[in-house]
């Protein structure tokens, strides 16, 4: 370095105030928040994670995420569908995941409902992405505060996945749902993430 010369540093990436300091939740704001997802699996499997997530943290089911693949055979519905009694009590005795019966039956159920939409139609996809129209709805808030907890959408799928038999999805739940797999974009304005994920819902 030539003398009298500083090196520059990168500015600090600013970002939505609920990951704080934690490297993991930084990167899952980074990478996945509020990426559009039209997968129908991995859209099940993020439903059935924010059902483990009700009165808890998404911290801690995020620490837990890859011991819950790893638990429920990669949130593979046909796998989940047939799960016994007996698989259900195995899984109560498995540290490594939220053992909530409640819940596990729930995934269980989910499964089932999820297999019968794929079968007989339209598909947990379009069925979800209808109520926006297909695009992500970009909002523009700028505190927390602004941010809803849920929504006329989220109230509407809420109903329809209940119909349909899906369990863990009341209006809540679902919002956040939507939050993370891109159906709104509620990333902060002053956050880094905002532009980049509305540039991805131009795409979808």
């Amino acid at each position: 370095m030539m003398a009298g010369t500083m090196s520059a540093t990168p500015p600090a990436l600013v970002r939505c105030p609920w990951p704080k300091e934690d490297a993991l939740y930084c990167a899952y704001h980074d990478q996945e928040w509020g990426v559009p997802e039209f997968d129908d699996r991995a859209l099940y499997e993020k439903l059935v994670l924010d059902g483990f997530q009700a009165g808890l943290s998404w911290i801690i089911i995020l620490r837990k995420r890859d011991n819950f693949r790893r638990a429920f055979d990669d949130f593979v519905p046909e796998k989940i569908a047939r799960y016994t009694p007996k698989k259900v009590e195995r899984l109560m005795q498995d540290a490594g995941i939220v053992r909530n019966r409640a819940k596990i039956e729930g995934a269980v159920l989910s499964a089932r409902a999820y297999l019968n939409m794929m079968d007989k139609g339209p598909g947990l996809s379009e069925m979800l992405w209808n109520f926006v129209d297909g695009k992500p709805k970009v909002n523009n808030y700028k505190t927390m505060k602004q941010i809803p907890a849920e929504t006329a959408a989220s109230r509407a799928i809420s109903k329809e996945l209940a119909r349909r038999g899906f369990k863990f999805c009341g209006p809540t739940i679902v919002y956040a749902f939507m939050q993370a797999v891109g159906m709104v974009n509620d990333h902060l304005v002053t956050c880094h993430r905002h532009k980049a994920v509305q540039r991805l819902a131009k795409k979808a």
